[in-house]
């Protein structure tokens, strides 16, 4: 028996060491963050909105922590196979997604075996940016108007129709919203990314269009698109001739692209305040608020708190219309 009872005090004595150094261990990590470079990962390839957004708030970040960023690019399956690789990744604050829409608001109700959890397998660290989408359609179509763009979807039931950059992305589903709202019937012509889309779009093979302002901006300013309405409440600040959906009646059509910075689920609360605090910061800058501007983005901030509400909100709604759509998951 007091074999037993030796055996059973070392065993104790053992288990607390190792927590009390493990322990230590963990603060020493944290006190020491960070102490190598990090990574963001972005969920498409470069030259993009969300690239852009990335590089940009990266080199500052990089300023504020005195360690590199690095950006990764890593596109495919609507952001959900960068957004894997970050769940999976350990939960130390080096390894960032810029997460979007696609990853947290979409995507958890098109793709039927998603590779992550939405909740589980992240830690929000903050809301950055919106880019609310606005409404094109090929100079050459007989539309003046969104109400012109009903009555013709109306007298041609299924012909009309719009493209977008891929299957359940917010250009996409801001048509299928479009079509519910409108009680309207368009065709969905899905592109592997904007470029494509709004190639097709110009050359007239494709009646509309649903996406951010940069994709679309230079067309509009050729005379090669006629834009018609913003897809948020208030005017564009970049197309302010424009009306919102909000002003011509249709004030839940309100959809943008959104960008925030996540970490692996489980990374220890100190690091992810440390990257909320300098990201506050860096959002705050009047270099970076013209920088983001100029793209047509609504800067945001926030606290990891107000970010995971944010998502939680991203996720129900669009769920709902993917479901009044009659989107299959893939």
């Amino acid at each position: 028996m007091k074999v037993w009872q030796s055996l059973l005090l070392v065993v104790a004595a053992l288990v607390f060491e190792q927590g009390v150094f493990g322990h230590a261990d963990l603060a020493r990590a944290q006190n020491n963050y960070p102490n190598r470079p990090l990574q963001l990962v972005v969920t498409v390839p470069p030259g993009g909105a969300a690239d852009l957004v990335a590089r940009i708030v990266g080199a500052k970040l990089a300023d504020a922590l005195g360690q590199s960023v690095v950006t990764s690019n890593r596109g495919g399956a609507g952001g959900t196979i960068a957004a894997a690789a970050v769940a999976k990744s350990d939960p130390d604050g080096y390894t960032l997604l810029l997460n979007t829409i696609a990853t947290h608001g979409i995507g958890p109700h098109i793709y039927a075996n998603l590779p992550y959890d939405p909740v589980k397998d992240f830690s929000p660290v903050i809301l950055v940016a919106k880019l609310p989408l606005i409404m094109a359609v090929n100079a050459e179509l007989p539309a003046q108007s969104v109400n012109d763009v009903i009555a013709l979807a109306k007298a041609r039931p299924g012909q009309l129709s719009f493209a977008s950059a891929g299957n359940g992305g917010a250009p996409h589903l801001a048509g299928e919203l479009f079509k519910s709202l409108t009680g309207t019937d368009l065709l969905h012509v899905p592109y592997r990314g904007s470029g494509p889309a709004v190639v097709d779009l110009v050359a007239g093979r494709i009646a509309m269009m649903f996406d951010a302002v940069p994709s679309l901006l230079p067309f509009i300013t050729a005379g090669k698109l006629r834009v018609l309405a913003a897809a948020s409440p208030e005017r564009h600040r970049l197309l302010p001739d424009v009306p919102s959906f909000a002003e011509l009646g249709y004030p839940k059509m309100d959809i943008a692209l959104w960008y925030g910075i996540a970490a692996p689920g489980g990374t220890p609360a100190p690091i992810v305040q440390r990257l909320n605090s300098e990201l506050i910061k860096i959002l705050d800058m009047p270099d970076i608020r013209k920088s983001l501007a100029d793209q047509g983005a609504d800067v945001k901030s926030g606290s990891p708190e107000d970010f995971a509400t944010f998502m939680r909100e991203e996720q129900a709604r669009w769920g709902a219309v993917v479901k009044q759509a009659g989107i299959k998951p893939e």
